[in-house]
């Protein structure tokens, strides 16, 4: 397995499925039999899941609500996908732990990365929820912190396009996919990768990003084990 242990950032919006809103259960379990299926074979994963399909923050701001409040809205609702995800890992026999950088007692733990390393070498998919705790972040900053604090080998940018274009390949017929780019191509080229705090992040701790199509059947344990799938973002 090239990959031992792994942040997987996954869309709140890959949730809705073929819905307008919300969780769809066979969305949900088909990304629980693909962490699963990468568990059983030995990988440690942590995930960040976004709650765009139930709440954002800056869609709350641009309505007239206090940003401070809607950014909270949205880390509570990234603890409801990952509760969901959560109960669904435990459906499919795989031990799932949540954690939060929302103090939510009852809910989660609090996020720390001693506790999740803990909780990844016992053989447990551990959920981190409740972004970085703090407003004004997102959650592919709170990605990029969390897999800094794991000590991931890597960040698995799961999406629904197969990798990086040039542009978006869903617009343009015409966009030409990277199979390995530089933090500093992107940076130069403005490619829409994660947004800037993060991709800082990870470019300052040389934490190489992996962009891939997560909604393919297989491609999780795919990704683990070096097959040429998806983008890798590196030096």
């Amino acid at each position: 397995m090239k990959y031992k242990r792994v942040l997987l950032k996954l869309s709140g919006e890959a949730l809705m499925g073929e819905q307008q809103y919300g969780i769809d259960p066979l969305r949900l379990n088909a990304y629980a039999t693909e962490v699963a299926a990468a568990v059983k074979q030995g990988a440690q994963v942590a995930i960040v899941i976004g709650g765009g399909n139930i709440f954002r923050g800056l869609q709350g701001a641009s309505q007239g609500m206090d940003r401070v409040q809607g950014d909270y809205m949205g880390m509570l609702a990234t603890v409801i996908n990952s509760m969901a995800l959560q109960s669904a890992l435990t459906s499919a026999g795989i031990k799932a732990s949540l954690l939060s950088g929302v103090y939510i007692d009852r809910v989660a733990d609090s996020m720390s990365g001693p506790k999740a390393i803990a909780l990844l070498e016992a053989g447990h998919v551990v959920l981190i929820a409740g972004g970085t705790g703090n407003p004004f972040f997102t959650t592919d900053t709170a990605s990029a912190l969390r897999a800094v604090e794991i000590k991931a080998d890597v960040i698995l940018k799961g999406t629904r396009v197969d990798g990086i274009y040039t542009a978006d390949p869903e617009k343009d017929p015409k966009a030409v996919k990277f199979d390995h780019i530089t933090y500093e191509q992107v940076y130069n080229k403005q490619l829409k990768v994660m947004d800037l705090t993060a991709f800082t992040l990870c470019w300052e701790n040389k934490l190489p990003i992996l962009v891939f199509d997560m909604n393919t059947s297989g491609n999780l344990l795919k990704v683990l084990n070096g097959d040429p799938i998806g983008t890798i973002v590196s030096m």
